[in-house]
């Protein structure tokens, strides 16, 4: 007989006294079929969320893609998914950079927004302060392009919300050092 109090897994242990932190790892892999299946199992099996996830070939000739991964987790369980993500095979090079001060992260979105009249002319004022740039436009409707941090479009997209907002699509967390480094 089990204890009630002892939970089922270890998913369903609550950390409520540890403080979670947002995290972005970027990990240079062999561009190889498989590997992101890998990097996805790595966080399923362990219970981990994935809140974006950004890959593509970055370099034909070494055979490299980027993959940019976006997760929540307490300090402990981050440094386990950056160990994690050193001992795959495929993986040549993981960075974190919410922590390293030279980390530049950006994500792209487009925006539709439905508006005639007052909300029309609002939209497009609001998205000159954002720096959002129009791709498309009919009577009814505009279709808003916008770069920066995850932040700002969250913020551009609440404000949109009451606008006339119809639909968001995010390319995810992209992210880059300053300076001459190589990655």
């Amino acid at each position: 007989m089990t204890d009630a109090t002892q939970p089922a897994s270890v998913y369903d242990l609550a950390h409520k006294d540890q403080e979670e932190s947002r995290a972005t790892f970027a990990v240079l892999v062999d561009n190889e079929p498989g590997v992101l299946h890998r990097v996805v199992g790595l966080f399923a099996a362990r219970g981990y969320n994935i809140d974006s996830l950004t890959v593509a070939e970055t370099d034909s000739t070494a055979h490299t893609s980027r993959i940019t991964i976006v997760t929540r987790g307490t300090l402990q369980v981050l440094a386990q998914i950056e160990a994690q993500l050193q001992k795959m095979v495929s993986t040549r090079h993981v960075q974190d950079v919410t922590r390293d001060p030279n980390g530049i992260e950006r994500e792209l979105a487009l925006v539709k927004v439905r508006g005639t009249g007052v909300e029309r002319v609002e939209a497009l004022r609001v998205a000159d302060i954002f720096r959002a740039k129009v791709v498309d436009t009919t009577h009814e409707s505009f279709v808003f392009e916008l770069t920066g941090a995850s932040a700002k479009i969250d913020k551009f997209v609440d404000l949109m919300r009451p606008l006339g907002l119809v639909e968001v699509s995010r390319t995810g967390v992209l992210s880059l050092q300053r300076g001459v480094e190589v990655f």
